[in-house]
């Protein structure tokens, strides 16, 4: 992760509007707008995020801002533009950096500081990030905050202005696909479907426990074959036969791992 104050340089000014956040592995862009900002000093397509009252710009317009300040992939002499500046392939990142974030069209830079300091400056934005989601029946996710928050959101709230999220809401398998997204920013399906953290947090009802909970649960109540075969006193083969006529239920089968609820381990015990 690397972070750059989006500063503006008009006339000799020195003032800082935003934050950009780039995600490395993903190449992701995330745009952090300061509480204080003015939607006339901010470049035109941050602009709207503004008037909205929303701070946080979504990777899909914070890549936007940035295509606008870099030499676009479809100029027709862009292998040598590459080759000049010692890029072997197109890379919106590198090519941002070469002029520290500079265009023609306006006066804004970018200057590197530490990833810390976003969240010292915004600690109420990054204590509502999502920390992890987990879907539950009726078309229901709970939702881990940052802050350790759990909240129950009912996606059919949502669906209203969303026609591909309702497309999927009854469909239980794709349903159940659903991810963090990078950062924390929100949740996804894939990647043309999202809902930001925002809006989980306002529409998700508490769920009366937090996230050490859910993690206190996954470390004392779920086992692997070995845990089971030390609990049942038996081999790895019996767990596996015990499986297979259907006396053990795992909760979650792969290529290299087999869990299961230890208290279905410990009633097959006490039997």
């Amino acid at each position: 992760m690397k972070a750059f104050a989006i500063r503006d340089g008009d006339e000799g000014g020195e003032k800082d509007l935003a934050y950009l956040i780039y995600y490395e592995k993903e190449k992701l862009f995330y745009i952090e707008l300061l509480e204080d900002v003015d939607e006339w000093e901010t470049p035109l397509i941050l602009s709207s995020f503004v008037k909205r009252g929303k701070k946080t710009v979504n990777a899909y317009f914070s890549r936007l801002w940035v295509q606008q300040r870099i030499v676009p992939p479809d100029r027709q002499n862009l292998g040598q533009i590459l080759r000049d500046n010692g890029l072997l392939v197109y890379d919106e990142f590198a090519l941002l950096m070469l002029a520290n974030g500079r265009c023609a069209q306006d006066d804004y830079y970018l200057v590197p500081v530490a990833p810390e300091t976003l969240f010292e400056r915004f600690p109420e934005r990054y204590a509502r990030r999502v920390e992890e989601v987990i879907p539950l029946s009726d078309a229901v996710l709970l939702v881990f905050f940052k802050n350790g928050e759990a909240k129950k959101c009912d996606m059919r709230r949502a669906a209203g202005q969303n026609a591909a999220l309702s497309s999927i809401l009854n469909r239980e398998e794709l349903f159940c696909q659903v991810s963090v997204q990078v950062g924390g920013y929100g949740i996804s399906w894939g990647e043309n479907l999202d809902v930001e953290d925002e809006a989980l947090y306002r529409m998700g009802e508490s769920a009366g426990l937090a996230y050490s909970d859910f993690l206190n649960f996954l470390k004392y109540r779920v086992v692997n074959v070995a845990e089971a075969a030390g609990l049942l006193e038996c081999s790895r083969q019996n767990i596996s036969d015990l499986v297979k006529r259907g006396r053990l239920h795992p909760v979650k089968t792969d290529a290299k791992n087999t869990l299961f609820l230890k208290s279905e381990i410990l009633r097959r015990k006490w039997e």
